[in-house]
């Protein structure tokens, strides 16, 4: 069965899901995604890194067999839960964007059901925004902000309500 028919399945974060995590490289221009090492994110509390953070905020997105595909951020803003979400590397480019991002926020919905939902894009990931877009979300805004190398555009797209 395709992987994007076997549906996504959502389980707490492991410590054992954040090293694999950090070890995904993604190809150029998509390497700024890459994750610092593991040992440099627990030691330096950051991120899933942060035992706290990683149980109120992150999940790990497992396929059908259980194997780990991505992850989920449920980052809470007033009123809102801002989505961060990471598919594994080689999954990347085989269309299955869509059913990822849709069912991260079916999951951000089943967590905090009156939050409105957004996330935030780089504006050259054009790969990244045709996904969301196929999963209801639409550019609400674009701004600068720094980055760890720097300043970057990014727009934030918000999930159409239905």
């Amino acid at each position: 069965m395709p992987l994007s028919q076997t549906g996504w399945r959502f389980v707490p974060m492991t410590e054992e899901h954040g090293k694999s995590i950090c070890k995904w490289r993604y190809p150029e221009p998509y390497d700024i995604f890459n994750w610092t090492p593991w040992e440099q994110l627990k030691e330096r509390t950051e991120e899933f890194g942060d035992p706290a953070i990683r149980r109120e905020q992150f999940e790990a997105v497992l396929d059908g067999s259980g194997e780990l595909c991505g992850f989920a951020q449920f980052f809470p803003l007033a009123g809102w839960t801002r989505l961060g979400l990471g598919l594994k590397p080689e999954l990347c480019g085989r269309r299955l964007g869509p059913s990822f991002t849709k069912a991260i926020a079916e999951r951000a919905r089943q967590r905090k059901p009156l939050d409105g939902i957004d996330l935030e894009v780089l504006t050259f990931n054009v790969r990244a925004i045709r996904a969301y877009e196929q999963a209801g979300f639409a550019i609400h805004d674009t701004y600068v902000r720094n980055t760890p190398t720097g300043p970057a555009e990014f727009h934030c797209m918000q999930l159409e309500r239905s």
